[in-house]
């Protein structure tokens, strides 16, 4: 019997990346999802195209060899599919982890297979397959007295991942198109007895935790940077952002201050975090990938929480007395991404602001207790942003 993967969401990272990479390491794929368009279209096509973008020239990789169920309608077939595989993965988005917990807690605990499935959960998180096994290991979703002999049917690891899909021909169909540079990192060591699963494209590695704030860090907040200052000068694209030279300067800026911290916290010299910094502009300026900004601010919410791009290393470096100038300008830009179309978070964020006290507002947006040092240093912030967008 071949290898399996199930996978859980059928969105442009699954179909473009999670599954592309497994399907050419030899992996049927069983798609599973909510969303009956989706669903249906990949019921309905034997194969689609993945095409990766890296300057002028295009590589298109033919993905076949897949299935889609609805978890919605089919729950039952969902179990007995992640009961006999050897791997599920997730890219679903972070807040939905719970929900797709139940489905699995049952199938693990269903599993009579000798060997573990390995489950890697590939979001933009610190931390999301530990979320996801939190959900799964919920009395809720598992009964408590098979909770001690859980790791002998599921090993749970952290993953970091790097790749920018750009929005997407609206008639494209199921086909994705995507930058050809990607990095999947993931951390080996829950995999000490029994072996991690044989996937060409992840890099195994023992200590996570440097590639996941060094990307996190890095790459997002760069993008979202460059972002938030573009929507505010109305700039259509990254690329166009970036051609700005005092918005170009600003995403330097942030990434100066982020790279002192990487730099100090995990050991990464200097030239490799300049160098890894170089390489970050240079991919998200990419003008083939025609990155969008509203695509790109998109979820301000989330972005803003405490342990995300912009707050996760300001608080770090106002722990310490670093400087976070830079960083506290994008988060002002953030703040003021409101009521932009198609996006609900911008919309919620415009009404927090609005019904909320400036204090609330850090506490609740960005998880901040008054006493930490980077509190005072946001209030005023967002007393400006409320002040402007009366």
């Amino acid at each position: 019997m071949g290898l399996k993967a199930v996978h859980f969401g059928g969105g442009n990272i699954g179909r473009g990346f999670v599954a592309e990479k497994l399907h050419l390491a030899g992996y049927e794929v069983v798609f599973v999802d909510v969303m009956d368009s989706i669903i249906e279209q990949l019921q309905k096509t034997k194969e689609y195209t993945v095409t990766e973008i890296g300057g002028e020239d295009e590589k298109v990789n033919k993905i076949t060899n897949y299935r889609a169920i609805n978890s919605k309608t089919h729950e039952a077939d969902v179990i007995d599919e992640i009961s006999t595989a050897d791997l599920v993965t997730c890219a679903v988005g972070p807040n939905v982890l719970k929900f797709i917990a139940p489905v699995i807690g049952k199938a693990i605990d269903k599993r009579t297979a000798p060997k573990p499935v390995a489950v890697i959960a590939c979001e933009n998180a610190i931390g999301a397959t530990d979320t996801l096994a939190g959900f799964i290991k919920d009395s809720k979703n598992t009964p408590q007295d098979r909770l001690s002999s859980i790791n002998d049917r599921a090993s749970f690891a952290n993953s970091a991942i790097d790749r920018i899909v750009p929005g997407q021909d609206p008639n494209a169909g199921l086909n994705v198109k995507i930058e050809s540079f990607y990095e999947w990192v993931v951390d080996k060591t829950p995999f000490a007895k029994e072996g991690h699963p044989e996937v060409s494209a992840i890099k195994w590695v023992d200590d996570l935790n440097p590639y996941i704030e060094r990307k996190l860090f890095t790459v997002n907040t760069g993008h979202a940077a460059a972002a938030y200052y573009g929507h505010a000068r109305g700039k259509r694209t990254i690329h166009d952002a970036l051609q700005d030279s005092e918005i170009n300067k600003i995403v330097y800026d942030c990434l100066s201050e982020t790279s002192h911290l990487i730099v100090k916290k995990h050991g990464i010299s200097t030239e490799e975090q300049k160098a890894y910094v170089e390489k970050i502009v240079k991919r998200i300026s990419n003008p083939y990938l025609e990155d969008v900004v509203e695509r790109v601010g998109r979820a301000p919410l989330r972005k803003l929480s405490r342990k995300e791009r912009f707050v996760g290393p300001a608080s770090q470096l106002a722990e310490s007395g670093d400087k976070i100038d830079a960083l506290l300008g994008a988060i002002e830009q953030a703040f003021a991404f409101l009521d932009v179309k198609d996006d609900e978070e911008s919309a919620e964020l415009s009404k927090i602001l609005k019904s909320t006290e400036a204090k609330e507002v850090v506490e609740k947006v960005c998880g901040l207790e008054e006493s930490h040092p980077l509190f005072s240093k946001i209030v005023p912030i967002v007393q400006k942003v409320q002040e402007t967008t009366k």
